[in-house]
């Protein structure tokens, strides 16, 4: 079957067609439109500009996915749609324009959440993949372990209790005068330090799966100011590779007890950071250590896309999931 897909949680819009069954998992198109020039102006994603670049965007690459796709609405067999979590003016768009296309052609809705389309971008990747498995989230709103039972079934068995791993990133990226998205700079700048250069605090936390790195961040910014302040040169090299090496220390600490706890034997990563060479090369070589399975999307589905909420959605459709017009969004 066809599923017609729309993500619009936080700067990117996109829609995206996938031909599901079983055995079968093709993209037939992945339309984004970017919002990454705009808000580099300000720093960071601005909530307001964000929903009303989505409000532009959203009609033309529906129509844009749909003619890549070579299908047309009567062939769609179900809708899905990001409802959550993400910004709530932003998730808005794409679940009322996805409401009101369902209504009118008379197409199944499903609604998704954002953190199982991120899991979900692995089946696309991986044609084999199934649950059950252990899998990571990190991106910059969640730094996560979840126990995948089933493709619809998940819990969470660790997190971050205050910031998460990508808005780390980007925030120390942005204070060291770095392009904006941080994460991506900073992940090219980490291969020319030394990580061993300067020791920062363990966001770590003991006898858990839980991780804090709100008192990192701190350190990191702190030690960068009082550098400048001091008319010391700063080696922001040495700050990325450090605080890189920081990060993925404390997830990769967390990965065999993670392992213990759940029984299995297959690791996935998922989310925007899943795209740091620095935290897939640490995750892969810890699963090693266990005899562990690693997976990990293509690196044009760790970033918010479609295609991950349509192979997601086409599960949640299998599962019976339904939403009608009073389909809302939520934040968290």
């Amino acid at each position: 079957m066809y599923i017609l897909a729309f993500e619009s949680s936080c700067d990117e819009t996109a829609c995206s067609v996938c031909e599901m069954a079983e055995g079968k998992r093709i993209v037939k198109s992945n339309i984004i439109a970017s919002q990454v020039d705009t808000h580099a102006l300000y720093g960071g994603v601005v909530p307001e500009i964000a929903s009303r670049a989505h409000i532009e965007a959203i009609s033309k690459i529906t129509y844009e996915a749909l003619e890549v796709a070579g299908v047309s609405l009567d062939e769609i067999g179900a809708i899905a749609v990001t409802n959550g979590p993400g910004l709530i003016g932003a998730l808005l768009v794409a679940v009322n324009f996805a409401k009101s296309l369902a209504f009118a052609y008379k197409i199944p809705l499903v609604p998704v959440d954002h953190i199982k389309g991120h899991i979900a971008a692995n089946y696309i990747t991986h044609k084999d993949l199934e649950p059950p498995f252990l899998a990571l989230v990190v991106s910059g709103g969640h730094t996560s372990f979840f126990d995948v039972k089933s493709y619809t079934e998940l819990e969470e068995i660790g997190s971050t209790l205050d910031d998460a791993a990508g808005e780390c990133f980007d925030k120390i990226g942005r204070v060291m005068g770095l392009d904006y998205p941080g994460g991506h700079a900073m992940d090219l700048l980490a291969r020319e330090g030394d990580k061993g250069a300067i020791k920062f605090p363990s966001p770590s936390i003991n006898d858990s799966l839980n991780l804090s790195f709100s008192g990192l961040k701190t350190a990191v910014i702190n030690y960068i100011n009082t550098t400048r302040q001091r008319g010391e040169e700063l080696s922001c090299a040495d700050v990325a590779s450090s605080f890189t090496k920081t990060v993925v220390d404390a997830i990769r600490s967390k990965i065999g007890s993670a392992l213990s706890k759940t029984g299995y034997d297959k690791v996935v990563l998922a989310g925007g950071v899943s795209a740091n060479s620095h935290l897939r090369a640490g995750i892969l070589e810890e699963c090693g250590k266990f005899g562990a399975e690693f997976y990990a999307p293509e690196l044009c589905l760790c970033g918010d896309n479609a295609v991950m909420i349509g192979a997601q959605g086409y599960y949640e459709f299998l599962d019976g999931k339904r939403a009608d017009e009073s389909l809302n969004a939520y934040p968290s």
